[in-house]
């Protein structure tokens, strides 16, 4: 695979990166080894002030680090820096609460004395992790954060579009003193996966990707006995009930599916509309969606940024396709996006039964999908009628009706009156084939420790 950053705006190749030898990752495993051995004996005020310095450096320089995300993949400069921001306040979350999460546990054992059983949290060595281009930060920070916290050390595969953004986190977690070794960026193939997951320091591996490659690397994982953790592809129900705030609603949709230009696993990728709101809302959509103006990803008033490559935009063209000769609708909407630069014209598919193949298909851009259905049960059981169960979330006034539709959706998150969010400090995780395990919070540093169990019994006690 080739490492290159070319700007998805204008086309330009801007440079290219040679992909790692086996020697070179041989080479990185060493290091991470070593640096493990003093990097797990540091204390958590020397952790703590590393993940609080490259806080305040992202802070300190935060539009010159969202240019290298906008440069890479696209992203609108302002969603860049509020990723920017994002990833800076995962890192304080961790900097301040890392110690009391991994502090020792008390257990209260019938017959033992209070205190003589214990659980304690012990990192495990080196993690592979594996990361998208979408959020070339705030990917790499949901894991490094926490598990450099925990004592383990890090050795980074990015996506191969994003070489930029990948070393420039080496070199800020470097500046900030993170020992060399602590977090190392490689620029690895896919045919190194099982030299890497192999090698008997590597622990565990962190991915998140598309289905495809969750499998590959979960199987070779499995293969070594190594933990792993997957968050892969999503297809977010957005329903909306016929008490709900429509305008609200309409402009949350909008917004929902558009950020980042679609190109989000928690985007609000199908829009369910009871029949009663149906097309009052789809009025409102349709005017909001027109709205969206595509551009230089530079310009402050550009609110559509191009997808990440013109491959992006091929694959989004031949599902959209596959959908209309399936019987689907679809309608291009708003002005013409333009030639120059990865755009794809946002889109609305209707009438898309369970037979098209866009029904259980994760699309990575502007298209909505948009489904009626006659009541709430219907919603949702067209919202669990997917074999992803990433996030989702319901509009409605009724508090206690919002709770009853968000407890029956098979997901890992739900939102109300919100899209599928993201913060530092509520937990990330999906089900179904939209993967396992957790990131953020205690959940997420607790993923890659040894929680070892430490039982103090007497010696004349029979146990």
């Amino acid at each position: 695979m080739a490492y290159a950053t070319i700007n998805p705006y204008t086309g330009e190749k801007i440079k290219t990166f040679p992909t790692a030898t086996d020697r070179e990752v041989k080479d990185a495993i060493s290091l991470a080894d070593n640096t493990f051995k003093s990097w797990k004996e540091a204390s958590f005020e020397t952790k703590a002030a590393v993940l609080s310095g490259t806080a305040r450096i992202l802070r300190a320089r935060h539009t010159e680090y969202a240019k290298i995300l906008t440069l890479e993949m696209g992203k609108l400069l302002g969603e860049a820096e509020a990723e920017v921001e994002l990833s800076a306040k995962i890192l304080e979350y961790y900097a301040k609460n890392g110690a009391s999460l991994l502090k020792p546990r008390s257990l209260s054992v019938d017959g033992l004395k209070e205190g003589a059983v214990k659980l304690v949290y012990q990192p495990l060595g080196i993690l592979y992790i594996v990361e998208p281009w979408n959020f070339p930060y705030y990917q790499i920070v949901r894991v490094a954060a926490p598990q450099l916290m925990a004592g383990n050390t890090l050795i980074l595969k990015h996506a191969s579009n994003v070489p930029q953004s990948s070393a420039a986190f080496e070199a800020l977690f470097m500046e900030a003193s993170l020992p060399k070794g602590a977090f190392v960026n490689l620029y690895a193939s896919h045919d190194h996966n099982d030299l890497i997951l192999s090698d008997p320091r590597v622990r565990g591996v962190a991915l998140t990707g598309s289905e495809q490659a969750g499998a590959a690397v979960a199987s070779i994982a499995g293969k070594y006995l190594k933990k792993s953790t997957l968050e892969l592809g999503g297809s977010d129900a957005f329903i909306v009930l016929d008490d709900a705030d429509i305008d609200k609603a309409v402009n949350w949709a909008v917004f929902g599916r558009h950020w980042n230009s679609g190109q989000v696993c928690i985007s609000s990728k199908r829009i369910i509309l009871v029949d009663a709101i149906y097309d009052e809302f789809l009025k409102k959509y349709k005017a909001g969606v027109a709205k969206l103006r595509a551009g230089d990803p530079l310009d402050a008033v550009t609110t559509l940024a191009p997808l990440s490559s013109h491959d992006a935009v091929d694959l989004l063209s031949k599902q959209v396709n596959a959908a209309v000769a399936a019987g689907a609708t679809a309608e291009r909407v708003g002005d013409m996006v333009p030639a120059k630069g990865a755009f794809y014209q946002p889109t609305i598919l209707t009438n898309i039964t369970p037979g098209n193949p866009a029904y259980h298909t994760e699309m990575f851009g502007p298209v909505s999908q948009i489904y009626r259905v006659p009541d709430e049960a219907g919603a949702i059981r067209l919202a669990n009628d997917s074999p992803f169960g990433l996030g989702g979330s319901v509009f409605t006034n009724n508090f206690a009706r919002g709770q009853h539709v968000a407890q029956q959706i098979d997901t890992g998150m739900m939102y109300i009156n919100h899209p599928t969010g993201v913060k530092a400090d509520i937990p990330f995780g999906g089900i179904k084939n939209s993967g396992y395990g957790h990131e953020l919070i205690d959940l997420g540093i607790h993923e890659f420790v040894n929680i070892k169990v430490i039982v103090d019994t007497p010696i004349d006690d029979s146990f």
